[in-house]
Formats: C-alpha cells, structure tokens, sequence
C-alpha cells in the first residue's frame, strides 16, 4: 500500500513538473510603432519583401559617432559593406560631414571610385593582386585618382611584392597601408622583422610605392572575448600598446617615410566608443553602428537604436499548427503550446534575422525552413490576418541589406524615398 502511494505520488509529482514547463502564451499584438509601419506598407509598401531604414533613428545614431569622434579629434571612416547603398552613404557622409570610405570588396571598390570622386578610400582587408588588377581594368574615367584617394592594404611581404610588379606593370603608385595585428590574431603583420621588410621595399621603390599608415582592427576590443580575460577599456589599452610599438619602430627607423598625414586607422562599429581614451590612432572606421542589428546588442552600444527592419506580408494562415505526415495528430502540438495555435506561411524567408513584432512569433524546427514560404507559428494573440506584416530585425548589415531590392526609407514611421543599392559588379 505504502508502494503504491509512493508511486502515485512519484506520477503526479512528474505530472506536476511536466505541467510547469508548459509553454506560456507569448503572444502580443503590434505595439503602435509597429501597427503604424503594418498600416504604412499596406497602404504604400511593395507588398513583398522590403528592408526598412529609420531615418530618424539613423540620424540619431550618426550623431552619437561624429559626436563621440570629432570631440577626440578623431576622423570618421564610413564602412561601406554594412552600408551597400550610394545614397545611404552619401547621406550618412553629409550629415557626418566625413569624406573617408572603408571598402571590401573590388565591384563596390569600383562603385566607390565612381560614386564618390572625391573620397578617400582604405580597403578594409587585402585583396588577391587579380581583384585589384581588375579594379584599375574597370576604372571609369573620372576625378576620382587612386594615386592619391585609394590605401591598398598589405598584409605580408609576398602581397607587397605582388602589388609591386602591378604597379610597375600599370606604371602607376600605389599607395600601401599596412595591416597590423594589435590581438585579433585575424592576420596582418605581428612582429617588427616583418614590418621593416615591408617599408624596406617601400622605401626602396618609391615610384610604384608609398606608405599611406597603419590598419588595427580591434572588434575583439568590444565583443566575442570572455569577460574574465579582460574588460574592453583593458584589451582597448593592450591592442593600442601593440599598435604604438609598431608606430615607434616605424617613426624611428624609417624616419623618411614617415609624415603628420598618415592614416592610423583603428576601431569598428563594437569598439569606436572606447577610443577617444586613447591618442594613437587618428582614423576610425564604423558602419554597422548605425543600423544596430541584433548581433551588436553590446554594451558598448547600449547607446545606439536600432533602425533596420525587414517586413514581409503574411500569405496565408492555416490555424493550428499541421506537419506533415502527423495531420490531425499534430492537434498535441497546438494543445501542448498556445504559440503554435496560429500558422502563417510568409513572403519568402530563412533570413539571417530575428522576429521582432508581433510578439511572440517562432520558427517551427519540425516544419523547417524555406526562403520561398517561411512557417511562423504564434498565439492568436498576436492578431495577426493575411496581408498583415511580420517585422524581422537582420542579425548583420552587409549581406542582408543586398538580398531585398531598393531600401524603403521611413521619415516619421512614413515611406519618403527608396534607395538602391550596390549590384553585384561594377
């Protein structure tokens, strides 16, 4: 008898445990915010998949960056793969009131050169000699010059001896900012041999080369590194240590080459904030700052608001969720958790995004994904019809901004213009 209390007891303790980890209705309707946008694009919008840009959240944001930078005496460089698109950038530098680019890949190098004659562009990785063989291919004719407007950034010795032989190939000069590692181990030069090789053969070739300064990206400054292993303003005063030994080797031993106008370049959009503390570099690169994706939730950009969105209109509903194969079985699944009682199949998908409203909204991992009709499942509680919008925040800027077509630009939650962005080649 007592066995058999025991294990009644055992039953309905497990029953208890299994009923307190039932899902919680999630479901919320729009916030005005959202329902306003909703209203917008059902009135105006393309009815298919769309990039939102807040401009008045945008603005915000460029403020808080040339605020922070120029009280440093810091110059602002423009990211341009988290900002693909001429006129965001155009408006973004006229606001900023900055004329530097940071670019990364060679058709946008060439976009660049035509869209902003009078820019001065860092590229922000190295590229093999062939892409920047084909940029002075596909050069349009113009004002913009790469002998004084375009860094190329060299990262070993081998590269510089291959953009050498282009250079006396093209029988131009190119102008060379070198990559350094200052703790982001992600390449670039890491000791002094290395560093005196490469201005040894700058200096040696002075009519196919000109050093142009340093390059010191420090995103693990601002996120990815466990907090145990230091605090940002402690990997911010280690990666700037670094980075002045490299300045003193090279003001020192190759004193020829060096001059007040050299671009000593740091930052990123995790870390720009922490650098007016330090007074070694004078150039500091941001983009992705200004839009806010979900990835860049950080402290050091506690600050900052979103101002990216994508929208995409609701196609069908189909009630409570049904998988394939289970049918009427599924009927568990929808008693089990209200947030599956709902289901919407969306305008494409499987985007590198996150619902943001309404709220409440998953993904359902037994469905699976699709970018033609995404699955969503929610509580009736969100509210949601066909022909209503899901609201989806990017988790990054530079490949997602490229997959929706023309920017939907918002002026007080309305669509005032639509701006294109980059193709893929020049």
């Amino acid at each position: 008898m007592k066995r058999r209390h025991l294990l009644l007891g055992g039953a309905a303790a497990a029953a208890g445990v299994a009923w307190w980890k039932k899902p919680v209705d999630r479901g919320a309707p729009y916030d005005e915010h959202f329902r306003a946008l909703n209203a917008e694009l059902k009135a105006h919008g393309s009815m298919q998949p769309t990039l939102l840009i807040d401009l008045d959240r945008l603005d915000r944001n460029i403020d808080r960056v040339a605020t922070t930078l120029r009280d440093a005496g810091k110059a602002w460089r423009i990211v341009e793969k988290s900002l693909p698109s001429q006129k965001l950038i155009d408006y973004i530098a006229r606001r900023a009131n900055t004329k530097r680019l940071m670019s990364f890949h060679r058709p946008f190098l060439n976009h660049d050169a035509e869209f902003f004659p009078d820019f001065d562009v860092l590229m922000g990785k190295p590229l093999p000699v062939r892409a920047a063989q084909a940029f002075y291919a596909q050069l349009k004719p113009g004002g913009f010059d790469p002998t004084r407007q375009l860094q190329w950034l060299i990262d070993t010795p081998q590269r510089l001896s291959e953009y050498l032989q282009l250079a006396q190939g093209l029988g131009t000069k190119l102008r060379v900012n070198i990559e350094i590692d200052v703790g982001l181990h992600r390449g670039g030069v890491g000791d002094n041999a290395t560093l005196g090789a490469l201005l040894d053969s700058i200096a040696a070739n002075p009519r196919q080369l000109e050093f142009a300064g340093f390059m010191g990206y420090d995103a693990h400054v601002g996120m990815g590194v466990p907090s145990i292993l230091g605090s940002s303003r402690e990997l911010l005063d280690k990666a700037m240590a670094i980075y002045a030994g490299f300045v003193d080797f090279a003001r020192g031993r190759y004193a020829p080459l060096w001059h007040e106008n050299l671009t000593l370049n740091a930052g990123g959009s995790p870390s720009y904030s922490l650098h007016p503390f330090e007074k070694i570099s004078n150039d500091i690169s941001t983009g992705t700052a200004l839009l806010k994706p979900s990835h860049y939730d950080l402290d050091s950009l506690r600050a900052h608001e979103p101002a990216a969105w994508i929208a995409t209109p609701v196609l069908k509903k189909t009630g409570p969720i049904r998988l394939p194969a289970l049918d009427d079985k599924s009927r568990i699944l929808s008693w089990w958790d209200p947030n599956q009682r709902e289901t919407f199949f969306i305008y494409g998908g499987w985007w590198r995004a996150d619902y943001e409203s309404p709220q409440g909204l998953q993904f359902n991992d037994l469905f699976g994904h699709s970018a033609n009709q995404e699955i969503v499942n929610a509580s009736p509680a969100t509210g949601l019809e066909v022909g209503d919008h899901i609201f989806l925040r990017p988790q990054i800027c530079e490949s997602v901004l490229l997959e929706f077509g023309d920017l939907a630009i918002l002026r007080g939650g309305k669509i005032v213009d639509r701006w294109p962005v980059f193709g893929a080649e020049a």
